[in-house]
């Protein structure tokens, strides 16, 4: 990539309008960051440590929980270090890794969760062929042919970003190197750009998402043929954490990146929605409705010291009896 900028660093302002609570946000970002990390990870150790978890759903939840540890890491760091006083600024390089990695992240999981969508539909609509069509092979496939797009994604974005001159300013308005913030600095016409950059981040989770509602239609077209309730009630329920999560992850980027008048201070509070509570609202969304993966992680916690065998008898015997 060649670079025609004599800009060697980035300032960056952080977020709109929150001058004098930097000491409030570091406290709530640092405890967001951390919930997000540990929720992640006990997801991981609960799918990873029980052998009835290790099927294709939980192989791409796996996946996102990994992502979900990544994505808001990419940020985070930087934005805790200048709130807690240090230096905010950031080098040419590492803004441009900002972006990519944002963009590859997250782009990666739009893709993985469409392949959820898809793996749900097998699941239901076509419960016999299950096992032959998601394949470990086919798994490993569409795993690794949603980290291949969304880097090939990333690195257009990068590049279109990155290949115009940045000869003057170098505030970035924002509290990460974005898109948007980006081309208002450059010394160059964006216009076109800027279209582009709208086409391409509209149209990969506008296709995605047409995708997923597709999924989804014949999902609840087959449920709904489903005759007993406790069929029924089953179905819906593995399906509704997915949407919960779909519907988290693309509110933030309908906002963001495809409203025709951008606001700094707005774009910024549903980012970090984005960034670092929807990451950590995930492992709670797949664990709160799912038996298997609340099984799990008591198995967990009690292994790490975190659950007195005593609480977790009383726990399991409080949902047998509630099963009951």
């Amino acid at each position: 990539m060649r670079n025609l900028s004599v800009v060697t660093e980035f300032i960056l302002l952080g977020i709109p309008h929150t001058e004098g609570l930097e000491t409030m946000l570091l406290v709530l970002f640092l405890s967001f960051y951390i919930f997000t990390l540990m929720g992640n990870l006990l997801i991981l150790l609960a799918i990873l440590s029980s052998a009835q978890l290790h099927t294709p759903m939980y192989f791409f939840l796996c996946k996102l929980s990994i992502f979900d540890i990544f994505f808001p890491s990419v940020s985070s760091p930087k934005m805790l270090r200048y709130l807690s006083g240090n230096s905010r600024a950031i080098s040419y390089a590492g803004c441009a890794s900002q972006l990519f990695f944002y963009h590859f992240l997250g782009c990666t999981e739009c893709f993985l969760y469409t392949v959820m969508a898809y793996d749900r539909f097998v699941a239901i609509c076509h419960p016999l062929r299950y096992t032959i069509i998601m394949s470990p092979r086919a798994c490993v496939i569409l795993a690794m042919g949603t980290s291949f797009f969304g880097c090939i994604q990333a690195t257009f974005l990068t590049t279109l970003t990155f290949q115009l001159p940045y000869c003057g300013p170098n505030k970035v308005e924002y509290y990460f190197c974005d898109i948007p913030v980006m081309l208002k600095l450059a010394c160059a016409d964006t216009s076109a750009l800027e279209m582009v950059g709208f086409i391409s981040v509209g149209l990969m989770p506008l296709s995605c998402f047409l995708l997923i509602l597709t999924s989804y239609s014949r999902i609840i077209c087959s449920i709904l043929q489903i005759r007993s309730a406790e069929g029924r009630h089953h179905a819906f329920s593995t399906c509704s954490a997915h949407l919960t999560a779909i519907l988290l992850f693309y509110m933030p980027v309908v906002l963001i990146y495809l409203r025709p008048t951008p606001s700094p201070w707005l774009d910024a509070t549903v980012q970090i929605l984005n960034n670092l509570v929807t990451p950590m609202l995930n492992p709670l969304i797949y664990s709160l409705r799912n038996k298997e993966v609340k099984s799990s992680l008591r198995k967990v916690l009690h292994q790490l010291g975190f659950l007195p065998e005593q609480l977790q008898r009383e726990i399991s015997n409080w949902h047998f009896n509630h099963n009951s």
